[in-house]
């Protein structure tokens, strides 16, 4: 799970997006239509960590769960109240269980 790169606590994904929405507004919308332009704009992003409040890139947290937080906002109708920029999505539970569920695959697999 993404940590801050300065403070090192653990961050929730949806009060990342959050951060992102407010700023890009209705751009963001486009943004979420096309991975490669959504996962650029979140590389050159600058966070603000609500645990020590200081200023981070994108960059620094894991592009691979970035990419499955593009997936999954996509994925679920009505995952975002635009109206008031919230995520309604529990984004850090999804990530684990998909995590825990790739793992048990190969688990699994390699017991074949």
């Amino acid at each position: 799970m993404a940590k801050c790169p300065l403070c090192g606590k653990p961050l929730d994904w949806g009060e990342l997006i959050e951060q992102m929405i407010g700023e890009k507004g209705s751009e963001m919308r486009e943004l979420l239509s096309d991975r490669e332009r959504f996962l650029s704009a979140f590389r050159g992003f600058t966070f603000k960590c609500p645990h020590c409040g200081e200023e981070f890139y994108g960059r620094n947290l894991p592009e691979k769960e970035a990419e499955k937080v593009f997936e999954l906002l996509n994925e679920f109708n009505g995952s975002i109240d635009w109206e008031n920029g919230k995520v309604r999505l529990r984004l850090n539970s999804l990530l684990a269980l998909d995590t825990m569920l790739e793992k048990w695959d190969e688990k699994v697999k390699g017991k074949r």
